[in-house]
């Protein structure tokens, strides 16, 4: 898949520590007995709830307001982050864990083990990995209140990683009445554990949303490492804006009028790169990758000759000459799991690096393809996901599919899509 990189911006009077997409601020610099940071989110919140959707906007919610069980440091191994000691049998199969001292939720009371279950197994039903963790799990239970044990059916060598997982879905806890809802139906209210508390009466979708510094929270004593550590939160408040436009956002930078820009275009970079008092950071060396998603369903995708049709229809270079633009910015990459990891590897990869326009269209045919229009989500208030719409629309025109473009917002996107 072709990656890209990811950029924030920011002023120079506020710091923000880039931990993946998650960051927690650090704002020694400013010297007043109330510090707010404004910024502008990658996309508006209109769904709080985490488990029940993988939008980043909403992970990114979570990891302000929300805790976990484990986390993974910048070597990406996992950590204890609520949890103080752990063990493991010698068989592998049973895991112990301990929760550390001073963990309370938003609304006062205590959190327990009992909690800590019911959230696991809500994120269970609905996640990949905690999906494929809760059918390795012979048994989950609260020990006592400060003590869950989890017994495995047979050793399962990615446990901790899936506590620890830092992309959607991450298992966050919450308080076990709230973990009881339906998986599928969302969360009436948000109650954490972390270090920021979620303002609901002051949360406007498609204006702002407001955090306010969690008092009570007690951080690890680790120091900070990737989304591991301890988590210090230096400023009193925090506000996501949300403003559409990528210029008028730049704009507000520029005038201080904002403290950080999460996700600016990267034609706005050589603006931003030399403008006083504006700091650029790369997020992510790593990069993100870019996927179609589609509707095994419905016809034509439910045949899987119109699947393979979009894998020869698909152009990676293409792609990111429309959606990034800056070649600095972007990499084509035949490894389904990422160039530069572990897990390389380009077998099977040839449709994806050799477009053949031709062979997609035979492939339709073959899949029955009757005419009727394709629908392609196109969010329009997030730039790169706008542009790879309309680049998709135009590649599956040119091999006669008719297409319908239907332009929202990504939050209303996310409610609509399966995930």
């Amino acid at each position: 898949m072709a990656i890209a990189n990811k950029i924030l911006l920011l002023r120079n009077a506020v710091r923000a520590f880039a931990l993946f997409i998650f960051f927690f601020i650090n704002a020694a610099g400013l010297g007043h007995a109330e510090t707010t940071l404004k910024m502008v989110a990658h996309a508006d919140l209109k769904n709080i709830d985490p488990i029940w959707t993988t939008a980043y906007i909403t992970r990114n919610h979570g990891y302000m307001v929300y805790d976990t069980l484990f986390s993974l440091d910048e070597n990406l191994e996992p950590q204890p982050q609520m949890v103080g000691d752990y063990s493991v049998s010698d068989d592998g199969l049973t895991y112990r864990f301990t929760l550390r001292d001073g963990l309370g939720w938003h609304d006062g009371t205590p959190v327990t083990a009992e909690d800590c279950v019911a959230s696991l197994r809500r994120w269970g039903a609905r996640d990949g990995m905690g999906q494929k963790l809760m059918d390795m799990t012979a048994s989950l239970e609260a020990l006592d209140i400060k003590t869950l044990v989890l017994t495995l059916k047979a050793p399962y060598g990615l446990v901790l990683e899936s506590l620890g997982k830092i992309s959607s879905n991450v298992p966050f806890m919450m308080p076990e009445r709230l973990a009881m809802t339906d998986p599928f139906e969302q969360i009436p209210e948000t109650i954490g554990s972390g270090p920021f508390k979620f303002i609901k009466d002051e949360w406007i979708p498609g204006v702002k949303v407001v955090y306010v510094k969690n008092e009570d929270y007690v951080p690890r004593k680790e120091p900070p490492s990737y989304a591991a550590g301890g988590k210090i939160a230096k400023v009193d408040r925090v506000e996501w804006l949300y403003i559409p436009d990528a210029a008028t956002a730049m704009n507000a930078l520029i005038a201080d009028e904002i403290d950080l820009f999460e996700a600016p275009p990267i034609d706005l970079l050589p603006i931003m790169v030399g403008t006083p008092g504006v700091i650029v950071e790369e997020l992510n060396p790593l990069g993100v990758q870019g996927w179609l998603r589609l509707n095994h369903l419905y016809p034509p995708f439910d045949r899987p000759e119109a699947r393979e049709a979009m894998l020869w229809l698909t152009d990676q270079e293409h792609y990111l000459q429309a959606v990034i633009g800056n070649p600095n910015y972007y990499r084509t990459c035949p490894a389904f799991f990422g160039c530069g990891t572990p897990l390389e590897s380009d077998v099977g990869a040839t449709p994806l690096m050799n477009q053949d326009l031709d062979r997609a269209r035979a492939l339709f045919d073959a899949a029955g393809y009757d005419g009727t229009p394709i629908v392609i989500l196109q969010s329009t208030d997030i730039q790169i996901l706008n542009g790879a719409a309309l680049v998709t629309a135009q590649l599956l025109r040119e091999v006669g599919i008719n297409v319908e473009l239907q332009a929202m917002d990504w939050s209303t996107l996310t409610s609509r899509r399966a995930v």
